[in-house]
């Protein structure tokens, strides 16, 4: 089904929680997301097969390698998150997207706006957070 989104969308609590239209938003802003990522990949990637370190000087040297080590780091995150929003956007087709993984409810509105990646609640999310702490600290 084909849903065409009004310019000036924006879900809002008083409509049903992921009807097609709000779905169909959350759905182009995971995709916009996911072009931003792999556009700067590639720019990462052009930079960094521009060679070997020609640099003489050590300073300059240890400078260009920072860079690198930067960069790369920038493309492990871009990799994972371009991950996450495809299971996002999975989610979305298989009519799942936006509810708790943990308690089936509700992410809200807010959350998914701030992180259209998130697969747990606040709630939930934080139960996770304090778990996590509880046997790291053991």
């Amino acid at each position: 089904m084909m849903v065409t989104l009004p310019p000036d969308y924006r879900p809002s609590d008083r409509e049903d929680f992921m009807n097609p239209v709000q779905t169909e938003y959350f759905r182009q802003k995971l995709l916009r997301w996911r072009a931003d990522l792999l556009k700067e990949a590639n720019g990462t990637l052009a930079s960094l097969s521009e060679g070997g370190i020609r640099e003489a000087d050590i300073t300059d040297r240890a400078s260009v390698e920072t860079d690198r080590a930067l960069e790369l780091r920038t493309r492990d995150r871009a990799r994972k998150l371009i991950a996450k929003i495809d299971q996002a956007l999975g989610r979305i087709e298989s009519g799942s997207y936006g509810f708790c993984e943990d308690t089936g409810e509700p992410i809200g509105l807010k959350r998914l706006e701030a992180r259209p990646i998130a697969t747990l609640s606040i709630e939930a999310q934080e139960r996770h957070e304090r778990m996590e702490r509880a046997y790291r600290d053991d």
